[in-house]
């Protein structure tokens, strides 16, 4: 067993129900096998727990383990692309990128990247459109595995628009897809999800077939894009006759294991069947900002109940911190005036926390720090004299120093990161 001695935030309610943010400011974290077995003030933890090692903290400020709901592995190398609309940067920047780990080999090193790079921005659990190629979704799995990270991911799927290179058919997106599940759903901190790229890229028979893989194997969640991009979603109505998200749920596809990215621009029947079933909606607001595909309608998704968590959208998005994608939905929220959703500290927290471990099926894991809940936890410790430092230091209350970590924390700030208790980030 350890005992965590630390200055603590989180936030086990919904804030958008009205829950506060809790915060210590010399809390007791006792963690055994990975789990917090305990938790309170740390004077009697500790005398509870008089012989166990102490690990103090308290120069920082211990958060849960970051959550992103939407990110692309294959994209990593992709970052800064601007000055394009989704289907121009899809098709001069990603696409070609994607393209690239058809080589085994170079698969292996940017996931080895990606992954690290995850673990740097604090992030420990994460919904990751994986490649258009089984193996280098393999290496992708791999390099989780090595790093310890609790990662979702899957082979994306397309058969029509994209590039030839790209495409597959149905049964053999069903095969793949099964096999590595086989190999890898439920082995240790992973987790299989089925991954059309888009309805824009699936025909209805590729569609048939992510439904049969889903329905295969058991615990696998589904996720996708919708609704993103105007020129985008007027060539889904096209090419199916039907609304974005009717593409997917007239083929069983969308329900509480469900993760939909974007829904910029959403119909009000739309937002009723999310609410309706239960599915979740990754906001990727630097993404869309950088893109200019538009504002999020936070207000109407809250407004409804659906549930709503942060992504990173690498490659499109500007890099892997959750705590750049909360500020910039703070920003988003605000230049909407009064049809904006007011985001507190506490709520740009939980959106990329809690929120996103309960998107993902993991709530009753992660998420927050209250005992029974495995030991995923980022150590934010900015170097002495910056300004974050200052601002974390002369913080009159908890929200306030929450919002100055949204304000400039960046993965440099990240001091630590644990999953299940084990480093996956060493103190530095």
């Amino acid at each position: 067993m350890t005992l965590y001695r630390a200055r603590t935030a989180d936030t086990p309610g919904n804030p958008f129900t009205g829950a506060a943010l809790r915060a210590d400011d010399d809390a007791g974290l006792l963690v055994r096998g990975g789990v917090i077995a305990e938790r309170g003030p740390f004077a009697p933890v500790r005398s509870r727990h008089p012989a166990e090692p102490v690990v103090d903290l308290r120069d920082g400020l211990l958060i849960p383990g970051l959550v992103d709901t939407h990110v692309h592995y294959p994209q990593l190398r992709a970052i800064g692309g601007l000055g394009m609309p989704l289907l121009d940067w899809l098709e001069e920047c990603a696409l070609p990128e994607e393209a690239r780990l058809a080589d085994t080999a170079y698969a292996r090193t940017v996931a080895a990247e990606f992954t690290r790079a995850l673990a740097d921005a604090g992030t420990t659990s994460a919904l990751v459109f994986g490649a258009h190629f089984a193996p280098a979704v393999d290496e992708l799995f791999t390099a989780a595995r090595d790093t310890g990270l609790r990662i979702t991911a899957g082979l994306v799927v397309s058969d029509r628009e994209l590039r030839p290179g790209l495409r597959t058919t149905p049964g053999r997106g069903y095969d793949e897809g099964r096999a590595l599940a086989e190999r890898w759903h439920g082995t240790g901190r992973l987790r299989y999800a089925v991954t059309p790229r888009f309805a824009l890229s699936c025909g209805e028979e590729m569609l048939a077939a992510c439904h049969s893989l889903h329905a295969d194997v058991p615990g696998s969640l589904f996720t996708t894009h919708i609704n993103e991009n105007p020129a985008e979603i007027t060539r889904v109505r096209a090419l199916t006759g039907t609304g974005y998200l009717d593409s997917y749920d007239r083929h069983g596809l969308i329900g509480k294991d469900s993760v939909l990215a974007h829904n910029v621009h959403a119909p009000d029947a739309e937002l009723d069947v999310l609410a309706a079933t239960g599915a979740a909606v990754s906001h990727c607001p630097a993404s869309n900002s950088a893109l200019g595909s538009g504002l999020f309608p936070l207000a109407r998704h809250v407004a409804r109940g659906i549930p709503v968590a942060l992504g990173s959208d690498v490659g499109a998005g500007s890099g892997l911190s959750l705590f750049k994608e909360g500020l910039q939905a703070y920003f988003v929220q605000r230049l909407q005036g009064g049809a904006g959703q007011p985001l507190a500290p506490e709520h740009l927290l939980y959106l990329a926390t809690t929120a996103g471990a309960r998107a993902l099926g993991l709530g009753d894991l992660t998420g927050d720090l209250s005992a029974g809940k495995r030991f995923d936890a980022a150590w934010i410790r900015p170097l002495p004299g910056t300004p974050l430092d200052i601002g974390l230091r002369h913080a009159q209350n908890p929200e306030s120093a929450v919002a100055r970590l949204f304000a400039q924390a960046t993965p440099h700030d990240v001091a630590a990161v644990w999953v299940d208790g084990d480093p996956v980030k060493a103190p530095s």
